[in-house]
């Protein structure tokens, strides 16, 4: 079994964080720059900072909250909003964002994965997706999950392999802020196809969400979680001490 990493997520709005349940309902959290801090204190292995309403708004996302946050985050950090050209990945990239992270651009534009790997290295480029089931078949939905593309989950996420992704960060509309379990049978299905590293995310409510995870989709490189971070229900600390315990490798 590989190093697992724990990874916080900054759902981002109009510069403050927020969360919801099943992409709806959101509600105010935090600052971005106090959680950012808290984290790279608490032990994330890495963040990820996605300003979560820059692609249906048609631009990128707000540079000043990301340098900001910049200033104080000592992981590896993913950005993602509103990408869809080489020049946006320049921009973030010079902001200081180790990885780029790119779901509604590679719809728009199916080359888009590979020209960015081509380019920047398939090692900065994160292929991510928003998975919902519609009559029992995994597809691929945008627009903050309200539009569903008709794309096969499966099969996007092979074609985004294939073209240069690095890393796939697999998010479930289904599970996404319920806090009942991470989506495994989704996981299960991509990891089967698929053999780059896989950032899990959508469900997480307890340590034991994680080890389930982990203990049962051995292959799962990261497990994703913001709301029980962000509300204190789990400490990455307590977490990665309880993952080591159970013999799931990760860094202390």
């Amino acid at each position: 079994m590989s190093v697992k990493r724990i990874i916080p997520c900054l759902d981002v709005k109009d510069g403050r964080v927020v969360k919801g349940i099943n992409f709806e309902g959101l509600t105010d959290v935090a600052s971005p720059i106090d959680l950012a801090k808290l984290y790279c204190d608490d032990g994330a292995d890495e963040l990820c900072f996605y300003d979560i309403t820059a692609s249906t708004e048609g631009r990128l996302l707000f540079l000043d909250v990301l340098k900001e946050v910049v200033q104080y985050v000592t992981i590896p950090l993913t950005v993602g909003g509103g990408i869809s050209t080489l020049d946006d990945i320049a921009t973030i990239l010079e902001c200081g964002a180790d990885k780029v992270s790119i779901n509604s651009g590679a719809i728009k534009n199916p080359d888009f994965i590979a020209d960015a790997a081509q380019k920047y290295g398939s090692e900065r480029i994160v292929m991510a997706v928003d998975v919902k089931r519609v009559d029992g078949a995994f597809r691929i939905f945008t627009g903050a999950g309200l539009v569903d593309t008709g794309l096969d989950a499966i099969d996007w996420i092979k074609r985004g392999e294939a073209t240069g992704a690095g890393e796939l960060v697999l998010n479930s509309i289904d599970t996404d802020g319920v806090k009942g379990g991470f989506d495994l049978p989704l996981l299960q299905a991509v990891s089967a196809v698929v053999s780059l590293p896989i950032i899990a995310s959508g469900g997480a409510g307890s340590i034991d969400d994680f080890i389930t995870l982990f203990e049962t989709i051995p292959s799962i490189d990261a497990g994703l979680a913001a709301s029980v971070f962000h509300y204190g229900e789990v400490s990455i600390k307590d977490l990665k001490k309880t993952l080591n315990d159970k013999s799931i490798e990760v860094i202390l």
